[in-house]
């Protein structure tokens, strides 16, 4: 990647004549959404709520052409592609007219962290709003010109049109400083049956130099004059460097410098070969005092039940006495640590210049790690800009941060010239914040009816998000000789929640009751991870209504509709189930089995339904998932392409996560640094097919799609294992060695 233009955000809204729209009060939806007249002022939607001025999300230029901003970070969503669609449907105009910009501490909105499914929902909905709302700007101002009335104004290719053939460009329009405006609180959406970029499969822009070999990731960055650095961690949670003889790593070919700041400890070359050699050298000649004391791997329910001090919620409560129930189970799951496994080691570029500091990363929250990366170097935020720039696949929070701060401590160590760190494959694998260990619990009784009466529900497990907005949640700063300390875990308020996001039922039970058991601390380093607790609550609460209605001796498809009113997510359920050919008392080929399951994400974000077909080795124990058929709900759906991409990819992730992964530990150090000690899914085991059904809902608004399917995928899996061998695994993952025991049991 050659060096890129740094745009500054006063720079680039400079020049003559530019309409910047944003909101300070819209509705994303104002067919569905207008408040009666005597109610207070709409809630602006999405991001628009917390950055309502005019430059936030949308630039035209005199010269008609157009940027979008948000301050969103493709992480391989491809919402780059449905935002460019959704502006150039609002504004009519062509879509390769358009150019997005992401997530930049200098010209983008402050949008937080690029979590939990928020996207569309908050950007996209911000992007829509601005984009119809500009349109109705320049229509105005067209009718003002023209002297004819708006209403006999269309708008088209970038211009508006009069009925006689006169017509202005947007550029033309702009030229007169059509600046600052205050946005109205309801906005004149195009009526969806018009769409004609929104809804249509655009391939997304961001694969052609992902497939070619091209420019795509920050991996790829090279800028002039660029040193190359690597970090030498310690081999364990708390080790203390106590020696560490450099005279002759200072002496290597390419060594520029050696950094030590307490317990951290780099080096920094001309060339990348000669970091990674000076590193090895350099790891031989550290000396560290160990002092992790980690709990056996092995009592993993009895650590989290028990060992770990709780807070503990009871989060959800119904009851009706007149409902009682008489045949009752239990069941306890368990989920262990696992790892983000992103393919690409972490990476950033960072340069301390003039007194300030850039930092090029991966990281999620440009904004977060700008306050952290300032907190931790003693700097004002404002004299830290942080680029996202794509980095390794991975939803939620993997080594991208702390690579940024390794870069930026390293680089003002070396002032003017940019510093590129790459992390290595076992500092990856030893190092990021893992998804955090789980364990559920549930009992439930079914009445004389065959329904469920009772319901509870428990689970243990902690904040599942220690992302970076202080300095403490960074590794450098925590290695530091002026330690920053690691902020105390808080649970996430509900109703998305963290650990026990998707804990509450979404089914209508007459009694109900769900417990968190929030464990402030865990043994090991943890943090956010795609759909967060959703993965495994949905993965209980799925698997323990098949063996609900195994106990009542009814069919799992139709059991679940029993217990489920919205019709929303009625439809996905059928939808899923019709693409599949399931069928009432269905029977599975030899060693074949078929599962089911279902999920609202958070219960407020996308439907999902699964419907799965594995196949078992009896004698291996190897479980293979041949087929598996989805249908989603996400209101309006933007590129379908790219609705299907993300529940392909929740379905062959999850697939992995619940077949194979799982960090291990021995009483000191993580033991799981390779792909040999952490084992995913091969491209030998991924499924045959994968059918995708989409249920759109024109004109409703947008749903986070990007975590629905995990907790489905994993049970729908798991209840096909159970079916076609007659046995129910409940600890994952759900390994060949598992599933052998349980054949053989």
């Amino acid at each position: 990647m050659n060096a890129p233009v740094i745009l500054d955000r006063r720079r680039l809204l400079q020049g003559s004549g530019a309409l910047i729209v944003s909101f300070s009060l819209s509705n994303a939806f104002a067919q569905d959404q207008a408040a009666p007249a005597a109610a207070p002022a709409p809630k602006p939607p999405g991001s628009l709520a917390t950055s309502p001025y005019l430059d936030s999300w949308l630039r035209i230029d005199a010269d008609g052409g157009i940027t979008v901003f948000t301050g969103k970070a493709e992480l391989g969503q491809g919402f780059k592609t449905a935002f460019q669609q959704i502006a150039a449907e609002q504004l009519d105009v062509a879509f390769g007219s358009l150019k997005v910009v992401t997530a930049d501490t200098k010209l983008t909105a402050n949008e937080g962290y690029t979590s939990g499914s928020h996207s569309m929902q908050d950007s996209g909905t911000a992007i829509l709003n601005a984009a119809a709302q500009a349109r109705e700007l320049l229509i105005a101002e067209a009718a003002r010109r023209l002297d004819v009335p708006a209403e006999n104004l269309r708008t088209e290719s970038g211009a508006v049109i009069a009925a006689d053939g006169r017509k202005l460009s947007y550029g033309e329009l702009v030229a007169e400083d059509m600046l600052h405006v205050q946005a109205q609180p309801v906005s004149k959406l195009k009526d969806p049956a018009t769409f004609k970029v929104m809804g249509q499969s655009i391939p997304r822009v961001d694969i052609p130099a992902k497939v070619t070999g091209g420019v795509a990731y920050v991996q790829d960055l090279r800028l002039p004059d660029m040193l190359h650095a690597r970090v030498a961690r310690p081999p364990s949670y708390g080790a203390e460097l106590t020696d560490c003889d450099t005279a002759a790593i200072e002496k290597l070919p390419g060594v520029v410098k050696l950094v030590r700041d307490g317990n951290f400890l780099a080096v920094v070359a001309a060339k990348e070969f000669q970091a990674v050699k000076a590193l090895r050298a350099l790891e031989g000649a550290a000396k560290w005092k160990e002092n992790a004391r980690l709990p056996n791997e092995g009592e993993l329910l009895s650590v989290l039940t028990t060992k770990l001090p709780s807070k503990d919620f009871a989060i959800f409560e119904r009851s009706d006495p007149s409902v009682t129930g008489q045949k009752t189970i239990e069941a306890t799951y368990t989920r262990p640590y696992q790892s983000h496994g992103s393919i690409g080691p972490s990476c950033a570029v960072a340069q301390f210049a003039d007194g300030a500091m850039t930092v090029w990363s991966h990281t999620q929250g440009v904004y977060p790690d700008r306050a952290a990366i300032a907190e931790m170097l003693r700097m004002l935020p404002q004299s830290v800009r942080v680029i996202h720039v794509e980095g390794s696949g991975c939803y939620g929070h993997n080594g991208a941060d702390d690579a940024a701060a390794d870069a930026a401590l390293i680089a003002r160590a070396v002032p003017g010239r940019p510093v590129r760190v790459q992390w290595m494959r076992e500092q990856e694998h030893a190092w990021e914040p893992y998804g955090p260990a789980m364990v559920t619990k549930l009992k439930a009784s079914l009445g004389s009816d065959g329904k469920i009466a009772d319901w509870n529900f428990a689970v243990w497990s902690n904040t599942h998000s220690m992302r970076p907005g202080g300095a403490g949640c960074l590794l450098a700063a925590q290695h530091m000789a002026q330690p920053f300390a690691v902020p105390a875990a808080k649970p996430l308020p509900l109703p998305e929640g963290g650990g026990d996001r998707n804990a509450i039922p979404i089914y209508s039970f007459p009694n109900a009751h769900v417990m968190h058991h929030f464990l402030p601390d865990m043994p090991v380093r943890i943090s956010a991870m795609r759909a967060l607790g959703a993965y495994h609550n949905v993965f209980s609460i799925e698997s323990f209504m098949d063996e609900l209605a195994d106990l009542a001796g009814a069919d799992p498809v139709e059991f679940r509709l029993k217990h489920l009113d919205d019709p929303r997510g009625r439809d996905v359920i059928t939808k899923a189930a019709e693409g599949f050919g399931w069928k009432k008392g269905q029977r599975a080929p030899q060693d074949r089995g078929y599962g089911f399951a279902f999920a609202r994400y958070k219960n407020l974000a996308a439907y999902c339904a699964i419907a799965s077909e594995v196949e078992v080795n009896r004698e291996t124990g190897r479980a293979r998932l041949v087929r598996a058929v989805a249908a989603v709900d996400s209101g309006q759906v933007v590129n379908p392409d790219g609705l299907i991409n993300q529940i392909e990819g929740a379905i062959v992730q999850s697939t992995s996560w619940t077949l194979y992964e799982s960090v291990t530990f021995d009483e000191t150090r993580i033991t799981s640094i390779d792909w040999q000690t952490y084992p995913i899914l091969r491209f030998d085991a991924v499924p045959e097919k994968i059918e995708v059904h989409i249920i759109n809902r024109p004109g409703k608004p947008f749903l986070g799609s990007g975590e629905t399917g995990q907790g489905p995928a994993a049970a729908s899996l798991a209840n096909a294992i159970a079916n076609a061998t007659g046995k129910r695994l409940r600890d994952l993952p759900l390994t060949r060695k598992r599933i052998k025991d349980a054949i053989d049991a």
